[in-house]
């Protein structure tokens, strides 16, 4: 099985007339998944190799029943096409637009909330969720990724993303779904939600979670962790060397005072009963290991 997505998830592209979701857009196609339009307002009509363009995404929806929403859209719009996914009913909205504000995103994030639970929303500022051989929505290169399980990844970092899934291929070992979540302050979705739902899912055996400084999300997931999930977790903590105060490469990666540190989150996870690693290979290298033994 496959957590979020799977084989029949009906994808949306909102801004597949511009470069970025052309470009990606198509690579998902061309992986398998099932890119059933796109939206533009104002391109209503058109057509993006054979891909159908509505102006809204209710009239996409309405004409192909999609599920689920790409948007890559500029950060100056992408609050506003987030909640019009939303709003026609789509159940997973994955953003990968980086650089939106801080108080926009909290803003959107409330009013999913208050008036949207049954949307998931996957970022922003994230590279997207694949479950392979099954499908991709976002911009993880589809390659990369070894179908069939039984690890699940959820990570906060692009970059660590691919190479999570890079390194278990190179070892032969499958993943059943690769969840980016985002660097930014105020995700959608959290490492909670996707550590509950791969523990719920009978064809992952073992997670691998990669963390970084910032927030307190990773301490959240450690007594997660220590009190719901029963799979063994394999986790890797970015910027065990970065300096306080400063901002590095995410914007919810900085280290104010005592809080948000590599260090902190390393502990709290090992009191968990995690495997805490060093480097991402040897994130890898323990998570062959523990699969042989599943």
């Amino acid at each position: 099985m496959s957590i979020f997505v799977d084989e029949n998830t009906k994808v949306i592209v909102q801004g597949l007339t511009g470069s970025q979701g052309r470009f990606h857009g198509l690579r998902n196609k061309a992986y398998g998944t099932k890119v059933v339009a796109g939206v533009t307002p104002g391109r209503g009509g058109q057509d993006v190799e054979g891909i159908p363009v509505f102006d809204s995404v209710a009239e996409a929806v309405a004409a192909t029943g999609a599920d689920a929403s790409f948007v890559s859209v500029p950060p100056r719009a992408a609050g506003a096409a987030i909640l019009e996914a939303a709003e026609a009913g789509i159940a997973l909205v994955v953003c990968i637009t980086e650089g939106i504000p801080a108080h926009d995103e909290a803003r959107v994030y409330a009013t999913l909330v208050r008036n949207n639970p049954h949307t998931r929303l996957l970022g922003p500022n994230c590279p997207g969720i694949i479950s392979p051989g099954k499908t991709n929505i976002g911009i993880t290169a589809g390659e990369i990724a070894l179908p069939g399980g039984p690890v699940g990844i959820v990570s906060r970092s692009g970059t660590l993303t691919y190479q999570a899934l890079y390194e278990l291929k190179q070892l032969g070992v499958g993943v059943t779904t690769c969840v980016g979540i985002g660097g930014d302050p105020v995700p959608g979705t959290n490492f909670v939600d996707c550590l509950a739902a791969f523990e719920a899912d009978p064809d992952t055996g073992a997670i691998a979670m990669f963390g970084e400084i910032g927030g307190s999300e990773e301490e959240k997931a450690a007594a997660f962790i220590k009190e719901s999930v029963s799979k063994p977790v394999v986790a890797y903590i970015a910027g065990v060397t970065a300096p306080p105060g400063k901002k590095m490469g995410h914007a919810g990666a900085i280290i104010s005072g005592s809080q948000g540190t590599a260090q902190a989150k390393m502990a709290a996870l090992s009191d968990a009963g995690v495997h805490v690693v060093n480097n991402p290979t040897e994130a890898g290298l323990k998570m062959a290991e523990i699969v042989k033994s599943l």
